[in-house]
């Protein structure tokens, strides 16, 4: 990637951060005295949501400007087990919620349980995205990496993607 191209990069992901965080301020001041509680649950997601995506953006800025240092096979084997196992939790939490939701009459409800099943199903496959990426170690590329940033997001990026 040309250098012009990546501090262009590179700037936009920085602003990208400041929008995030500035969406957390004005969610988390909105939601002082809320009395709806599935308004706030949401919401509070959401908030959520852009901090992650705040870290992402970090991280994406720390991949494009810094040189990747290799890690300890005692590292990747923690790595590797951690992912293993929320993997499971996660496939365990699809289940169940899947078993659950058709039981329950309340829409309201259901609406709520399956925004967090589409949550944990997005989980799920980029925690085994990741596991493929740990796995591969070394051979992970710069274009690995942005796939897997982006893939998770149903707007990639564009206005609406929270």
């Amino acid at each position: 990637m040309a250098e012009d191209k990546k501090r262009e990069i590179v700037d936009f992901l920085k602003k990208q951060v400041t929008v995030e965080k500035e969406i957390v301020d004005s969610l988390e001041k909105a939601l002082v005295g809320m009395k709806n509680p599935a308004v706030e649950g949401v919401l509070r997601g959401v908030s959520l949501d852009s901090l992650k995506h705040a870290d992402l953006y970090t991280s994406a800025v720390t991949l494009l400007s810094s040189t990747p240092t290799a890690l300890a096979q005692e590292d990747l084997d923690k790595q590797r087990a951690l992912v293993e196992k929320h993997i499971a939790i996660e496939a365990e939490l699809i289940k169940v919620l899947k078993e659950k939701i058709p039981e329950i009459e309340n829409d309201k409800v259901v609406f709520l349980l399956n925004a967090i099943l589409e949550d944990e199903c997005r989980h799920h496959a980029i925690l085994k995205r990741v596991l493929d990426i740990i796995v591969h170690g070394e051979t992970i590329t710069e274009d690995d990496w942005w796939e897997f940033l982006w893939e998770g997001s149903p707007f990639h990026g564009s206005p609406g993607g929270g």
